[in-house]
């Protein structure tokens, strides 16, 4: 549902229901009383449903409101295009920046909604070195995503997929 924003003049009732700027009930205003309010306090007045009369609107600081509908319309551009999986490569004798680039990395890509496979190439004997680096990625990444299944270790690489939350 794209939410039309409804600000300031452009609100029509002649009564609204009113909330604060700390979201706190001010009862039903007329739309006038409501409107000097909003100037007073140099803030917007913005109609949050046109469902129900009369229509709620509460003050929103000057251009929060249009960063709330940027943020809301960011949202549904995001959820539309099918999330992509990014590789991140490492190595199991990582460096400890290389560990904190690589992280930053991933967590940024979870926060735009793509998934990321995390991929350690091994030889011989890195296996459980490889494997308890992605357990520690996986443990750092958990505020942006979560693995989608356990790290599969096979004789090249071993592997895990972080889906964003």
């Amino acid at each position: 549902m794209a939410s039309m924003m409804i600000m300031n003049e452009k609100i029509r009732a002649s009564e609204v229901r009113l909330t604060g700027m700390k979201g706190e009930d001010l009862g039903v205003v007329s739309r006038d009383e409501a409107l000097a309010m909003a100037r007073e306090l140099k803030v917007d007045l913005v109609c949050t449903s046109l469902m129900s009369s009369p229509p709620p609107c509460k003050l929103v600081g000057k251009g929060q409101a249009k960063q709330e509908l940027s943020q809301e319309k960011r949202g549904e551009r995001v959820k539309e295009q099918p999330s992509k999986v990014k590789e991140l490569r490492l190595t199991p004798h990582i460096e400890e920046h290389d560990y904190d680039t690589k992280l930053r990395q991933a967590a940024k890509l979870l926060a735009s909604g793509n998934g990321v496979q995390l991929i350690v190439r091994i030889q011989g004997k890195e296996g459980p070195k490889a494997k308890e680096l992605l357990e520690r990625m996986v443990k750092d990444l958990a505020g942006s995503g979560k693995k989608q299944s356990g790290i599969q270790v096979s004789g090249k690489q071993a592997a895990v997929q972080v889906l964003p939350l």
